[in-house]
Formats: C-alpha cells, sequence, structure tokens
C-alpha cells in the first residue's frame, strides 16, 4: 500500500483541482441534476482509464518520441473546448429547456483531445505505474486505481454544480452562470495551450 500512496494521491489531484472535465461537470450538475450527470461522470472516468491503460502499455512513449503529435493533440483538445464553451454560452437559458446533456460516450471520447487527461495517462504511466508487477498487470492496477480515486472526485464536482443549480431559477440568472463557466474553460483552453 505504500508504493501506492503516491499513485493514489496523483490521482486524487489530477481528478480533483479543476479542468476541462469538472468545468463540464459543474454545468451539467447545475443543469441536469447529479442523477442525470452520472452518465458523464462515468464516461470520464472510463476515458480516463482506457487513456491510461494505454499510455502505460506504450502510447505515451509514442508522444515523448515525437513531441508533433503532441502539440497537434493539444490543439485538437483546444478547439474542441473552445466550441463546447461557445455552445454552453449559448445554452437555453428559458425555465423549461436546459443544454443537452453531454452522455457517456461524448464524454468518454472526449478525454482523446482533454490535455490534461494525457497529462494524467503520461505521468501515471511514466512515473507511477508499478513496473515490478508486469507491463500488463502494472497498467491495469494503474488505471484501475485512477478510476476508483477519479469517480468520487469527480462526482464532487457535480454534486457543487447541482447545489448551484437551485439558485438559477430564472433566465437572467442561467445566462451569467452559462457565460462563467463558459469563460472558465476557455481560460483553462489557453492556459493548457502554454
Amino acid at each position: 500500500m505504500n508504493e501506492l500512496l503516491p499513485l493514489l494521491s496523483y490521482c486524487a489531484l489530477m481528478s480533483g483541482t479543476p479542468g476541462p472535465n469538472n468545468m463540464m461537470l459543474v454545468a451539467s450538475g447545475a443543469h441536469h441534476g447529479y442523477r442525470r450527470t452520472v452518465p458523464a461522470i462515468l464516461g470520464m472516468v472510463c476515458g480516463v482509464a482506457t487513456l491510461t491503460l494505454a499510455a502505460c502499455l506504450g502510447l505515451g512513449a509514442l508522444f515523448l518520441a515525437w513531441p508533433p503529435l503532441h502539440a497537434a493533440l493539444k490543439l485538437a483538445g483546444t478547439a474542441y473546448m473552445l466550441w463546447l464553451a461557445w455552445q454552453l454560452a449559448g445554452a437555453p437559458v428559458a425555465a423549461d429547456r436546459a443544454p443537452e446533456r453531454l452522455g457517456f460516450v461524448r464524454a468518454a471520447a472526449f478525454q482523446v483531445v482533454n490535455p490534461k487527461s494525457w497529462i494524467r495517462a503520461v505521468t501515471v504511466a511514466s512515473v507511477f505505474m508499478p513496473a515490478e508487477l508486469g507491463l500488463l498487470p502494472g497498467a491495469l492496477l494503474a488505471s484501475g486505481l485512477g478510476a476508483v480515486v477519479g469517480f468520487p472526485c469527480i462526482s464532487m464536482w457535480a454534486l457543487f454544480g447541482t447545489g448551484i443549480g437551485r439558485f438559477l431559477s430564472s433566465p437572467g440568472r442561467r445566462r451569467v452562470f452559462n457565460v462563467i463557466m463558459a469563460a472558465s474553460l476557455v481560460l483553462l483552453a489557453l492556459s493548457l495551450m502554454r
């Protein structure tokens, strides 16, 4: 367990701190509630776990060997986050309409272009994977533990959004919230491009 503590701590830190996933979960929780946001949470957890497994099995080495691929991925991720911010800022604010839910598949697929998820996956693969277990068992353990730690951490962001959602009863408040969340995504996208 002592050897796994740094891995668990790193996964909790990466899952619990602000990032594109968590900003989208706050917005989803506010508009749709926690229960209807769970598919997006599960999609994010499964997407990050799959990405981590792939990085542990060697995909991370490809990014280290060929930096233009990593740069292209960052650019695609930034473009997608900016598009999401545009969609959120222009989302309907009428009391009977809410923005479209992210869902499992879109949330999982987003991890492919999420720079923070790649940073996490490559770092886990290169620093924290228990190599003494062998390649596949070590990769499965690292990605599985990351998923177990990640679920409650990102769930807190969706619950936070659900709590905020109670105060968004008027279209004006919803519009302000959507614009703030969209601006947060833009700032995150631009900061990840550095």
